[in-house]
């Protein structure tokens, strides 16, 4: 089981939490506390220079350098794109042509939020491919699951094996998932999708397991969520991510180092 680590998010700031890492020092030091938890993927954003949102290459490049230089290639490094409603499609896709991560987060509702986008989507992610570097969908809702099933019929999403992000909770009425939100998104999932699931509030631990427990794969953090199951302020994200591996313990799983991982991912 790949356990991904999204240790800050577009926007929390350190009044929600003094321990959230924005810093690529910061960064590097969550991503070593990280792994060594069980984590073998982490979720970066970067911030500007008075704390909110970016897709700035230069940013990018001085994270995930010092997450690098921390970590080797004991994780995988995953770049979002991200829009909070200030980048548009053509800037999401430059940030990652000059940058060329390893790793990057695509959400179909920004990137393919229509027809009029899919020419430009597949040419983008034929060029993905091409460049090897692993593309994760985001897919917030039942609805999105089925586009995107759509989208790999018609071709405009490439590659017999494809990996994508299930979001529990981010539009629910209370703001917060359920495991029984991941149900009807499971039973929605073609053949060749491994699947990843990331959930909002104190339940995520729960909707964790049920993953675990299905053969999914799973995503904890600060971006998401800062707290333990038991309803207590997470010391730090490696809180979350310990919590997880050893509750995965009973399952008859086993976490995934960075190397299994992008032989996973075909990296």
């Amino acid at each position: 089981m790949m356990i991904a680590v999204a240790p800050n998010g577009a926007r929390t700031q350190k009044t929600d939490h003094q321990a959230l890492p924005i810093t690529p020092a910061e960064l590097a030091e969550t991503a070593v506390q990280c792994r060594d938890a069980g984590a073998c993927m982490i979720h970066l954003h970067v911030r500007d220079a008075q704390g909110g949102h970016s897709l700035d290459v230069g940013a990018y490049r001085l994270a995930t350098t010092a997450v690098r230089d921390a970590v080797g290639q004991e994780m995988i490094i995953q770049v979002t794109t991200e829009a909070v409603g200030i980048y548009n499609v053509d800037q999401q896709i430059q940030t990652v042509k000059q940058l060329k991560p390893e790793a990057v987060s695509l959400a179909i509702r920004e990137l393919c939020a229509d027809s009029g986008d899919e020419v430009k989507g597949a040419n983008f992610f034929s060029w993905l491919q091409r460049e090897r570097i692993s593309p994760q969908y985001i897919l917030y809702s039942l609805e999105d699951v089925l586009r995107f099933n759509s989208l790999r019929q018609r071709g405009i999403i490439p590659g017999d094996r494809v990996s994508v992000l299930y979001v529990l909770g981010r539009y629910s009425d209370t703001g917060t998932s359920s495991p029984e939100e991941l149900m009807p998104m499971f039973q929605a999932t073609d053949a060749g999708v491994v699947w990843s699931v990331c959930g909002f509030g104190a339940a995520e631990g729960a909707c964790m397991l049920l993953a675990a427990d299905l053969g999914g794969h799973a995503r904890v953090g600060f971006e998401n969520n800062m707290q333990l199951a038991n309803g207590k302020l997470a010391l730090d994200n490696s809180a979350l991510v310990a919590q997880l591996a050893s509750g995965i313990g009973g399952l008859q799983r086993r976490i995934a180092s960075g190397s299994e991982a992008r032989v996973f991912l075909g990296l």
